[in-house]
């Protein structure tokens, strides 16, 4: 009950601004569009999954006052990427926010780790946010008014993580690409920053909830003993598309209960 009232009590810091989300249709990528368009800003859902899942994302934005869109593209494809932002400009006129938020993980021991998949999952955890990026930054450098890149990385860009090889390594490259793309598109008033998510409670992590052996193993690894919310993602995220965050980009910004603390160590020694 508490988080339904904090979500009606979201401030309108992003009035008329214009959102593409990718990943939007579920999880920390649906509530972020959400989020967004309860701010204020018009928001394009996109997803390559699920489309009915889309649609409902686009009808509770248009609930909470906004204009939504659903758009079908795959970020790792370049021609898909072009087409998504054609309609996006058509539909509202420019860009303001890009969130890159779709992304995949597989479990793949290194020594049984397939080029096929390594491929994969870094075309669409890096190459996605490349192409969705440079198509977003063009835009917002026409307008001539600048705007904000909001990357979702991973804890996991700092901390390995076993049979994760290439997931690690694709948000390890994105946190560095936030900060080079940052330093060259900050005097085009274009900020670019990254939100780093801990252990969050969303469908795709449904197995290790209802696990408890999984959860006590992962509770010890939380200084704040509890999984985060989406809310809790989408929240910061909406700060760093708005004016209160202006001075901020080339910036990562942990959330993660601690975990990125090394709880193992409290006890020193």
């Amino acid at each position: 009950m508490e988080q339904d009232e904090n979500q009606k009590q979201v401030s309108r810091r992003l009035e008329g601004r214009r959102a593409l989300v990718t990943g939007a249709n579920s999880g920390i990528g649906r509530g972020i569009a959400l989020r967004l368009a309860r701010e204020g800003a018009n928001v394009i859902v996109n997803y390559l999954t699920h489309p009915e899942a889309a649609d409902e994302v686009v009808a509770e934005i248009k609930g909470a006052g906004a204009e939504g869109l659903a758009i079908k593209a795959d970020v790792s494809v370049e021609g898909e990427v072009d087409e998504m932002f054609g309609q996006a400009e058509a539909a509202l006129g420019g860009l303001d926010i890009l969130v890159n938020n779709a992304g995949m993980e597989l479990h793949r021991p290194f020594l049984e780790l397939p080029l096929e998949d390594w491929r994969k999952v870094i075309e669409v955890d890096l190459t996605g946010p490349f192409l969705c990026s440079q198509r977003a930054a063009r835009l917002m450098v026409k307008a001539g008014v600048g705007g904000s890149i909001v990357n979702i990385t991973s804890v996991h860009q700092r901390i390995p993580w076993g049979g994760y090889a290439h997931y690690c390594a694709a948000k390890a490259g994105l946190e560095m690409l936030t900060k080079t793309i940052a330093l060259e598109l900050a005097q085009e008033r274009v900020r670019v920053n990254s939100v780093a998510p801990g252990a969050i409670a969303t469908p795709i992590n449904r197995d290790v909830w209802s696990d408890p052996e999984m959860m006590s193993d992962l509770m010890n690894k939380i200084p704040v003993r509890r999984v985060g919310e989406v809310e809790e993602i989408a929240s910061v995220v909406a700060f760093l598309c708005s004016d209160e965050a202006s001075y901020m980009t080339g910036s990562t910004v942990y959330v993660d209960g601690g975990m990125t603390l090394y709880p193992a160590f409290i006890r020193g020694g």
